[in-house]
């Protein structure tokens, strides 16, 4: 599955009355493969294309073309336009007809589809599809840009073969295409397009010999979900990440597998100069032992007790500190059992960090848990806090927090 701004968005994909109607079905599974999800409404001439069934086949949805469902017309089942507009995060009208595109400039509501056009409040892309001289016609060109004018953005005519025979421009963009233009188009009105976002998570494991190791019970669900509302806000994101067994949301984004916190260090290090935001949510280990043996350490009935000497481990997020540029920002989270605000603010000074996150343990927060609840410090003196919530929710709530805090444009 691909990745970026289309991923688990609402997708209403409108259908009208023209040949490369056909090419419906390839935009379906496109969309598909790009995490969305696809709901399409067609014109009633669009069904002389292509079959409702083949479209509600490939998106796993009812196809919708009539107010009222057909096969319950006379009880007055009705197909409320109003919700599907209010549903979608985005519309894409495609193949979008000469007929299609008139009725949208004119606010005519005589289908369907175009009385969910004007109830949509989402964005709205429109991919032309018409013969060459229909495409080149002044009321074409005069709807196209005035629906531009209005805020619908133009998948622009491909120029090619077309089913008259002809050649020229008019062909509907291909579904591979139209993804990769809205996916563009979309990455480049969010706040962090462009900008390099690192994140580490999970715990360290730091081996006492090839068996056991010093460790702790972090999942990693916090720095995912982290770099997952990074991603959704145009980031590239890498996540250097722990060893842990969680089975967390990875694909698409770019993953770096370390085991010890002097692997995390140089992984952070690595990638460090090149971004913008590092967030360090990372459980790493504060200790490592002197030596690690190589073979498994064998108890003996000569003592019940055993003496392990250990050193510290680098302080991830103080080294970045000392090597940030005025141009970067840097975040800690702190997790702690007493005097949290206290130990949060002293962090925040010590590690020349832009903002600490504290959260503490209890049977709803901390590594286990799927949800957190917690409070953030800037260096400003402001203190945000956030109720207790899902991970997920708090991953966005946070990095909208942030960008917005620190004014990324």
């Amino acid at each position: 599955m691909k990745t970026g701004p289309l991923y688990k968005r609402k997708v209403l994909l409108g259908v009208s009355g023209s040949i490369a109607a056909y090419k419906s079905a390839f935009l379906v599974r496109e969309l598909i493969k790009w995490g969305a999800e696809v709901q399409v409404v067609m014109t009633t001439a669009a069904k002389d294309f292509i079959t409702p069934l083949t479209l509600s086949t490939l998106s796993t949805r009812p196809v919708y073309s009539t107010f009222l469902h057909e096969e319950e017309g006379a009880y007055g089942v009705w197909n409320n336009h109003v919700d599907l507009g209010l549903w979608a995060d985005l519309m894409i009208i495609a193949p979008a007809s000469s007929n299609t595109l008139s009725k949208l400039v004119t606010g005519a509501c005589d289908d369907l589809l175009s009385a969910v056009y004007m109830s949509a409040k989402c964005p709205v892309y429109a991919a032309p599809a018409m013969d060459l001289d229909m495409y080149k016609n002044a009321a074409t060109r005069t709807n196209l840009k005035e629906l531009d004018a209005r805020g619908v953005t133009i998948i622009p005519a491909d120029h090619g073969e077309l089913a008259s025979g002809l050649v020229g421009q008019g062909r509907m963009a291909e579904p591979d295409a139209i993804c990769e233009f809205i996916s563009t188009h979309l990455q480049k009105q969010l706040p962090l397009f462009g900008k390099n976002v690192l994140i580490n998570a999970g715990p360290t494991h730091e081996h006492l010999d090839p068996v056991r190791y010093l460790g702790n019970n972090s999942t990693g669900q916090m720095g995912t979900a982290l770099a997952r509302a990074a991603e959704a806000l145009g980031a590239s994101v890498t996540l250097v990440l722990g060893p842990t067994n969680y089975p967390l949301e990875l694909h698409g984004l770019r993953v770096i597998r370390v085991v010890s916190a002097k692997e995390m260090l140089t992984a952070m290090q690595e990638n460090y100069a090149s971004s913008v935001l590092t967030i360090c949510t990372a459980a790493v280990s504060d200790f490592t032992p002197m030596t690690a043996a190589d073979k498994k350490l064998k108890k003996t009935s000569a003592t019940s007790t055993m003496s392990i000497e250990l050193k510290q481990t680098p302080d991830i997020l103080a080294t970045l500190g000392n090597a940030k540029r005025k141009d970067q920002k840097l975040i800690g989270f702190a997790l702690e059992t007493n005097n949290g605000i206290n130990y949060a603010k002293e962090k925040l000074i010590s590690k020349n960090a832009d903002a600490i996150v504290l959260n503490t343990l209890s049977p709803n927060t901390g590594f286990e848990s799927n949800t957190n609840a917690v409070e953030v410090f800037l260096q400003n003196g402001e203190q945000l806090t956030f109720p207790l919530v899902d991970k997920r929710s708090l991953g966005k709530q946070l990095l909208d927090a942030l960008v917005d805090k620190f004014a990324w444009v």
